[in-house]
């Protein structure tokens, strides 16, 4: 689709005009369906604990008693913890689907789930008229809140055409991929470069700091050069401090580079970088500290070099505080 295509779809929708169901109010829930609203989109939503959905109030919200309560929006989005999770909301006794005459119009699936999940709730959409998307995201909620949220999306075209203007709401705006579970193995690739990023930048860190730099200053070098990204400066403020409240775990990152090395096998792509960057993967998960962040591959890379890492004091701009779109 041409740039003036797109702006005449976006120059036809008017937000408050398609009614929106959210399923799943946790921390990226709440912050994706508070941006909707924000916009001045018509947003009802369910959580399984009330309360979470009653604190989007206040964004602009609306909250339903029951997922039943979705059936007659025009589009539900989903976002849930597990596989399961989507199992039980979409297809479930009480779930969005369990009355085959009373639907909506299309499910847009943001969860990160497999794709035989994503391929089985594709089907029992279509089975009663449904469209279906798979739209994973790369971000956490503090991304979403500054407008810097990216989408991967796949599955019908003109589905995708009709949505992608309330997808735009949520940050940076969506990439269409393709039909069918596309979204989910480029989600995958995208994850396994997190860990492959991760495991690099460790290393590189903990040579500058053996070498005698302060991790501040080395962070703040790399961040101002063409090696620097949006995730390198996110993550330097946790590198520095040595915060690893949790973003993403060590277990989640490793069912991810299994989910990679899956669809390497049937595919036939050597992945030799990647292996190596797993092993460092599953050392976190083996180290037990399986409730942190991620970012704990640094400490291991710092125990295996020799030294103990120590919090250091300096501030750090993550590139997120006073970014992205309002």
């Amino acid at each position: 689709m041409t740039l003036s295509e797109t702006d005449t779809q976006q120059s036809r929708h008017t937000p408050g005009s398609v009614p929106i169901g959210w399923i799943g109010a946790g921390r990226m829930g709440a912050a994706m369906a508070s941006r909707l609203a924000a916009a001045g989109e018509d947003v009802t939503v369910w959580n399984r604990t009330r309360a979470k959905a009653e604190a989007l109030t206040d964004s602009g919200c609306r909250v339903a008693d029951t997922i039943a309560d979705l059936r007659d929006r025009d589009v539900v989005f989903t976002m849930v913890s597990a596989p399961a999770d989507l199992e039980q909301v979409l297809i479930g006794d009480a779930g969005l689907l369990a009355d085959p005459d009373h639907v909506p119009g299309v499910v847009v699936d943001c969860s990160t789930v497999d794709g035989e999940t994503s391929a089985a709730m594709r089907a029992a959409c279509t089975e009663r008229g449904v469209d279906f998307l798979s739209a994973p995201v790369s971000g956490n909620a503090k991304v979403v809140r500054a407008g810097l949220l990216t989408l991967v999306v796949s599955g019908p075209e003109a589905t995708w055409l009709r949505v992608e203007p309330l997808l735009d709401h949520l940050g940076e705006g969506a990439t269409y991929v393709g039909e069918g579970d596309a979204a989910r193995l480029a989600k995958i690739c995208h994850n396994v470069m997190l860990g492959v990023v991760t495991q690099c930048l460790s290393e590189i860190t903990v040579l500058a700091e053996k070498g005698g730099m302060s991790r501040a200053a080395f962070l703040d070098f790399l961040n101002k050069s063409v090696m620097g990204s949006t995730f390198t400066r996110y993550k330097s403020p946790a590198f520095v401090h040595l915060d690893y409240t949790p973003t993403f775990t060590p277990p989640l990152l490793r069912k991810d580079f299994d989910l990679g090395f899956a669809a390497a096998h049937d595919l036939d792509v050597p992945m030799p970088v990647a292996a190596a960057a797993a092993a460092a993967v599953q050392a976190a998960v083996s180290s037990g500290r399986v409730d942190e962040d991620f970012g704990i591959m640094l400490d291991l890379q710092a125990r295996s070099s020799g030294i103990e890492l120590k919090p250091e004091e300096a501030e750090v701009d993550d590139g997120l505080s006073g970014g992205g779109r309002s």
